[in-house]
Parts: C-alpha cells; sequence; structure tokens
C-alpha cells in the first residue's frame, strides 16, 4: 500500500486521505525519527519536507495520532523516552 504514496525518491506524492491509508504512511515517516531524541519544531518540519513539501499537516498528524508528542516545542517519538521517576536531562525546565 505504501508504494501508492510514495516514488522512487522515497518522496510522499500525497497524504492519505483515508485514516488507515494515512496511519500507513505516518508510521513510515516516523522511522526517521531517533528514539528517544529530542528535536526542535524546526528539525521536525526539515525531517518532514524530505519527504513532502506540506510538513506543517504531518507534523500536526504524527502528534494527532499519537506517533510522536509534544511539549513546550520539542517533539518525541511516543513511548521512546523512559519513564525513570524523573525527567532525563535534556528535558526542557517548566
Amino acid at each position: 500500500m505504501l508504494e501508492n504514496f510514495v516514488d522512487m525518491a522515497g518522496r510522499l506524492n500525497s497524504i492519505p486521505v483515508q485514516r488507515k491509508k494515512r496511519l500507513v504512511v505516518l508510521r513510515w515517516l516516523v522511522e526517521d525519527f531517533q528514539p528517544g531524541r529530542l528535536y526542535s519544531e524546526a528539525e521536525v518540519n526539515r525531517v518532514m519536507a524530505r519527504r513532502h513539501p506540506d510538513f506543517a499537516s504531518l507534523r500536526r498528524f504524527l502528534v494527532d495520532e499519537e506517533l510522536m508528542q509534544r511539549r513546550r516545542g520539542l517533539y518525541w517519538r511516543t513511548g521512546s523516552v523512559p519513564n525513570v521517576g524523573h525527567d532525563p536531562p535534556s528535558w526542557p525546565d517548566l
């Protein structure tokens, strides 16, 4: 199914309208992000822009579908920041 939306260069031709198909694409896209790493919004935009010009929609879909999380302008892959009872040193100050 992914080959229907991705060209030979690994760029997304279009963002699927159907949620089921869009989830397949989003699960593929989230693999571009390292588990456990925090990303600024600008970094997320750069990574997504390599795949499709509408990086803002893709970023929003990743968060809405809980494949990525966002806090105070930082993003990370869902489930990739360990819950060790305290914030990791790279966690933003409140």
